[in-house]
């Protein structure tokens, strides 16, 4: 039991090190989680994304881009430009400012477009397979015969970490009181969105 409870604490560790790192999904997370619109259901997939992705690179599916090489860039570049895209759409939210920007009680977008921007976050991100198929899978083989452990602890750890993130944000609406820092927000989240989009491109 002891060896298990190893596996699992260290996929813990290993899952949180890797999604605690900022990121596309991670600012849309917040922000979602700051004006309190379809929190649980952004929250439940974000971590039922990267269970099955745990899951897949824990099973050994991590060599699938191997075998098509062609995934890897065609996911590359979709990515690349749905940051673009949605970074751009968070700038002109931050222009416009006033109601485009207030709480989700006043302006809630349908939930369908939401998962829809969150799921396209998560799996246009090349990163992600990097985080998952390859790294947490390659790091599970350590762990034989108790990847599975390893795998489950990895797994919490995504819960855990959005439902901190979502839940945890809603702290924060104090100071998201006031129209300015909203459009501050939208302006990091665009900014993050860029930043990542171009060391994606430039292989930064």
């Amino acid at each position: 039991m002891e060896t298990e409870f190893a596996a699992a604490i260290a996929g813990y560790l290993v899952a949180i090190s890797l999604i605690a790192a900022i990121g596309a999904q991670n600012a849309f997370v917040l922000r979602q989680g700051i004006r309190r619109e379809h929190v649980g259901w952004v929250v439940l997939t974000c971590a039922a994304s990267d269970a099955l992705l745990i899951t897949a690179g824990v099973a050994g599916f991590g060599s699938v881009t191997k075998a098509v090489p062609w995934l890897a860039q065609a996911m590359l570049w979709g990515g690349v430009a749905f940051l673009l895209v949605y970074g751009a759409l968070r700038f002109r939210a931050a222009w416009q400012g006033g109601a485009s920007l207030q709480p989700a009680d006043q302006n809630r977008a349908p939930l369908r477009q939401i998962l829809l921007t969150c799921l396209v976050l998560t799996w246009a991100n090349p990163h992600v397979y990097l985080d998952t198929l390859v790294l947490i899978g390659a790091v599970s083989t350590q762990y034989a015969p108790h990847h599975g452990f390893f795998a489950l602890g990895a797994v919490l750890a995504s819960a855990s970490f959005f439902m901190a993130l979502g839940y945890g944000a809603r702290l924060l609406a104090p100071v998201f009181a006031r129209p300015r820092a909203w459009v501050v927000l939208e302006v990091i989240v665009g900014a993050t969105m860029w930043a990542i989009a171009a060391t994606l491109a430039f292989g930064g």
